[in-house]
């Protein structure tokens, strides 16, 4: 069995957190992980903004979301339980993670009123 990386958080950088949030399914992936009490396991995530999501692929965006620093990952048996380390993010980028979600929340709400028409027309 591959032993998890997962980076000290003195290694983690801005970019790296930028690019593993700048995907939807990752984003989604990575607010249900925050935002959440108990840790998450991959097949918590097989539909993702309704939209089917392959375990390949999941394991891709999870592989992605730790190795930014985002995420730690544990093996239970056959499953992957993952967990924030957003107040190890927090203490290292104070603000960063709070700032990106109030954008997340803004932009998806802007989103939602535009989409509103488009979907009318394709239908």
């Amino acid at each position: 069995m591959r032993i998890l990386f997962h980076p000290s958080v003195e290694d983690v950088t801005v970019e790296a957190v930028l690019h593993a949030l700048s995907d939807p399914v990752r984003v989604a992936i990575f607010a249900q992980i925050a935002g959440s009490a108990c840790k998450q396991t991959c097949s918590d995530f097989l539909v993702v903004r309704e939209q089917v999501v392959p375990k390949s692929t999941l394991s891709q965006h999870f592989k992605v979301l730790r190795e930014a620093g985002l995420i730690r990952s544990e093996r239970h048996g056959v499953e992957m339980r993952s967990t924030s380390r957003c107040s190890e993010i927090e203490k290292r980028f104070p603000g960063l993670i709070p700032s990106i979600v109030r954008a997340l929340k803004i932009q998806s709400g802007e989103k939602t009123s535009a989409q509103s028409p488009l979907r009318q027309r394709r239908t």
